[in-house]
């Protein structure tokens, strides 16, 4: 396995419940954790129901994901199992091994370090161990997770290279529009579009918010290489499809229509 942050050095009090796990987990176990240990397993492709039982079925699939792991074929999940099925969030949160120019150039690798790791929902809509990682430990119906998606990574970024980021972050859409025009780094698509402000100005990475209305913002996530006609993106909570209530990270390729901006660098 590669060398991965530890515990101790992880910032996010809201993250230590779901890296620790306080006791071995046996078949017959109703413990919190059992429900972390299925959407992991999930995660993995070893599907099961999350029900915070530890059943038989729920035993077989540890241990062939013990197996395939080339671990102890117990059907218990000790420290070690855990971390193996952890390990995609701790690499999440593993600083890359690099000197930044910009804070814009830094949220670009570490937008893409998570969009390799394919954080995705597991258990329900805007559900799982991704989305209360962007969402600072919740997740339901009531907590769609676009805006969390790119406020963490600022929030990364600014925590591990010293970069400041220009707006603080929020779950919110409006909210975020509302930051970058209080600190003079939003870009209407009327803005691009009468050339006030240049494409290249935007580079290499900025926000892009999907406009309902003036004042109505429903989707975010990041644009990188924006071309003439269209930009690409890497966004939460979204689909193959670009809806706004979607299941996973991914990246997609948007047109210009009804987006607004806001400058990183």
């Amino acid at each position: 396995m590669d060398t991965l942050i530890s515990i101790s050095e992880i910032k996010y009090r809201w993250l230590q419940k779901e890296v620790s796990l306080p006791k071995v987990i046996s078949r017959g176990s109703k413990h919190k954790m059992v429900k972390l240990i299925q959407e992991w397993l999930c995660y993995h492709g070893f599907k099961t129901g999350i029900d915070q039982d530890f059943g038989p079925a729920t035993q077989k699939l540890v241990k062939k994901f013990q197996e395939a792991s080339k671990l102890p074929v117990t059907g218990d999940v000790d420290e070690n199992t855990f971390q193996f099925l952890t390990t995609p969030l701790l690499k999440s949160l593993t600083p890359i091994d690099n000197v930044f120019q910009s804070f814009g150039e830094a949220v670009e690798a570490y937008a893409i370090k998570h969009l390799d790791l394919h954080p995705i929902e597991i258990g329900g809509q805007n559900m799982g161990p991704w989305v209360r990682l962007y969402m600072q430990g919740y997740e339901g119906k009531d907590f769609p997770w676009c805006a969390g998606f790119v406020s963490f990574v600022m929030r990364q970024v600014e925590d591990i290279t010293g970069f400041s980021k220009p707006v603080k972050g929020s779950w919110s859409c409006d909210s975020l529009a509302a930051q970058g025009r209080e600190a003079g780094i939003f870009v209407s698509e009327q803005d691009i579009k009468q050339d006030r402000i240049l494409r290249d100005d935007l580079d290499p990475v900025c926000i892009f918010l999907c406009r309902r209305t003036s004042t109505d913002w429903t989707h975010t996530g990041f644009a990188i290489k924006l071309d003439e006609e269209v930009f690409d993106t890497i966004e939460g909570n979204t689909n193959d499809e670009g809806h706004r209530e979607g299941y996973e990270a991914c990246q997609r390729v948007r047109a210009y229509k009804k987006k607004d901006f806001i400058k990183l660098t």
